[in-house]
């Protein structure tokens, strides 16, 4: 079983590069595949159950105690994938990292961890990697970490941040960083820039996901691309994603950036002023 978090700046395309990239793998190279929302808001996996937003595992643990069944908080969606959203607290209340910890802790409880699953993916908030936002990284949950990406500053800025969080638990929690996924937004050398940088810090861009507007027509229909158009060129491009990612055997420790030498890359690019 290969388990796999799937990082990202805030708004970057990760939960919809997560849900299309398990929906080609099952579709295209029938895995059976888990998935766990790590967000608060819970839409790590719609796209997956057809626009149903579940019931989230710490919600049901409010709501229900301690005497939770496994089908109480897993959902089958798309092709035989299994949904869960381990949710959060009442907004302003709380962390939320905290229904990460509780979530898998409650998995592993339940016995949803089973020996037929290949795959494993969560995709966690954000590129806030303290706390329980870290935890499938911290405590070797996850050995496998991508890094969604774009073009952009911040997207950049963001990833060399996730690579430092990936050097600080690769010795205790044995996780390694796989790739940079670039999930295009058409910006100026776009390609180049997240290649240079995944150079830089030791690892590849594993796969550059070219924009398609047909990705939100499938949103608005509840679906992933795979579903609503399997034979589309861009349900193509989330099959090559799904077999470089089932294909890869490229995992190390990150070397992010200093400060001074991301911000020379970035304006070796025209990003920004130096």
């Amino acid at each position: 079983m290969r388990q796999v978090a799937i990082y990202g700046k805030g708004g970057i395309g990760k939960s919809t590069t997560t849900q299309n990239l398990t929906a080609a793998l099952a579709y295209r190279k029938n895995k059976n595949i888990m998935v766990v929302g790590c967000d608060p808001k819970a839409d790590s996996t719609r796209m997956l159950l057809g626009g149903l937003q579940q019931k989230t595992t710490l919600d049901t643990l409010r709501e229900e105690g301690e005497d939770v069944e496994l089908e109480n908080i897993l959902k089958t969606g798309f092709h035989g994938i299994r949904c869960v959203e381990s949710g959060g607290p009442e907004p302003g209340v709380g962390c939320a990292g905290r229904g990460i910890i509780t979530a898998i802790g409650l998995l592993e409880q339940l016995g949803a961890y089973t020996e037929d699953l290949d795959y494993v993916f969560y995709d966690v908030l954000g590129d806030v990697v303290c706390g329980g936002f870290a935890m499938p990284m911290r405590e070797g949950k996850a050995k496998e970490i991508y890094i969604v990406a774009s073009g952009e500053m911040m997207a950049i800025y963001a990833a060399n941040n996730i690579s430092k969080g990936i050097q600080k638990y690769a010795n205790s929690g044995g996780v390694r960083i796989g790739g940079i996924i670039c999930n295009s937004r058409k910006v100026d050398r776009e390609k180049d820039l997240v290649e240079a940088f995944a150079k830089e810090i030791g690892t590849q861009m594993i796969y550059f996901v070219p924009r398609d507007n047909l990705v939100q027509r499938a949103e608005i229909h509840k679906q992933t691309v795979t579903e609503y158009d399997a034979e589309s060129e861009q349900a193509m491009e989330y099959a090559g994603l799904a077999e470089a990612v089932d294909g890869n055997d490229m995992f190390i420790i990150p070397k992010p950036l200093s400060m001074p030498r991301l911000e020379e890359l970035m304006s070796e690019f025209g990003l920004m002023d130096v």
